[in-house]
C-alpha cells in the first residue's frame, strides 16, 4: 500500500479513490484515461503520478485497497454462527452496501476486474484475484443445507441468487437510481421471497 498517499486528508484520498474507481469500472483498464481520472477528482496529473507512479500503479493500488476494504467489512459483517443461507447472503449484502456508501463504484470496479483482458493489468492483480471469492465461498459454506426442500439444488440456487443480486445492482447503475439503502431493501425482498420458496 502507498503510505505517502495515506498522509493526505481523508476527503482528498476518497475523492481520488472514487474518481479512479468510477473511471476504471466504466472503461476497464485499457480505456480508462488518467485525464478522466484527474478531471473527475479535481486534481493535477502530476499529483496523481506523484503518489502512484503510473496508471498501472494506480490500478494495482486500487484493486488491493478494494479487496482489503471489502474483506474487512465482510469479516465483521457476517456472523460466524449463522447457518441460514439467506441470512448469510443478507448480511453479506448489508456489509457490501456499507462499503458502497463511501465508495459507490467499488463493487463495479471489482466486477470489471474479473473481466479484464489486458495482460499487465491481469498480472498486477493476480496475487489477490481470488481472495474475495474464496472468502465469500467460506461464508456461504456455513449454510445448513438440510433447511432446503429436497428438490432444491443448492449450487443452482446460489448461482441464481448471485445473478439476481448482480443484475439488480447493474440495473440501478445503468438507470442512475443507485442508492445503497434502497438497493439493500430491494435485495432483501428478493431474498425473502426465495427463502419462502426454497425452505421446508
Amino acid at each position: 500500500m502507498n503510505e505517502k498517499f495515506f498522509d493526505l486528508k481523508k476527503e482528498k484520498q476518497d475523492r481520488m479513490i472514487n474518481a479512479a474507481l468510477k473511471v476504471f469500472s466504466i472503461g476497464g483498464y485499457k480505456h480508462a484515461s488518467t485525464d478522466d481520472i484527474v478531471g473527475e477528482a479535481g486534481i493535477s496529473k502530476g499529483l496523481l503520478f506523484h503518489y502512484f507512479g503510473s496508471k498501472l500503479g494506480l490500478y494495482s493500488f486500487l484493486y488491493d485497497y478494494s479487496v482489503r476494504f471489502m474483506k474487512l467489512e465482510l469479516t465483521g459483517g457476517v456472523s460466524s454462527t449463522e447457518r441460514d443461507y439467506f441470512e448469510i447472503r443478507r448480511q453479506m449484502e448489508y456489509a457490501k452496501m456499507q462499503v458502497l456508501k463511501n465508495y459507490p463504484y467499488m463493487q463495479q470496479f471489482l466486477d470489471r476486474c474479473r473481466l479484464e483482458d489486458v495482460s499487465e493489468a491481469l498480472m498486477a492483480i493476480e496475487r489477490q484475484k481470488n481472495v474475495l471469492s474464496d472468502m465469500q465461498a467460506v461464508l456461504k459454506n456455513q449454510s445448513d443445507c438440510s433447511l432446503f426442500k429436497s428438490e432444491v439444488d443448492y449450487e443452482k440456487l446460489d448461482q441464481m441468487v448471485t445473478y439476481t443480486l448482480d443484475g439488480l445492482m447493474d440495473t440501478r447503475f445503468q438507470d442512475s437510481s443507485f442508492h445503497p439503502d434502497m438497493l439493500y431493501e430491494e435485495i432483501c425482498s428478493y431474498l425473502n421471497m426465495l427463502k419462502t420458496l426454497s425452505y421446508r
